[in-house]
């Protein structure tokens, strides 16, 4: 469970590389209240499993929040604030 709570959380990586690095114009289809959303998701999970000691769980969710907050970072600089 700790390789998949690690592993899952970089099929993120696809989306970053086209907003940061290929598709940067195409920032404004991608949702900021999703993506906050999905981080703010992350943190709790990454909270919790802080709370109960369950290594998959704030490892998966740790890395999963740092690449959501990209995503968000990465809106916000190509598209600034969109829905």
């Amino acid at each position: 469970m700790v390789f998949i709570g690690v592993v899952g959380p970089f099929a993120t990586l696809p989306q970053l590389i086209k907003l940061y690095f290929t598709h940067s114009q195409h920032a404004t289809g991608q949702s900021l209240l999703s993506w906050s959303l999905y981080a703010a998701l992350s943190f709790l999970w990454f909270a919790y499993g802080l709370v109960v000691g369950k290594l998959p769980i704030y490892v998966g969710n740790g890395i999963s929040m740092v690449l959501n907050i990209l995503m968000v970072l990465g809106i916000l600089i190509h598209a600034g604030m969109t829905y």
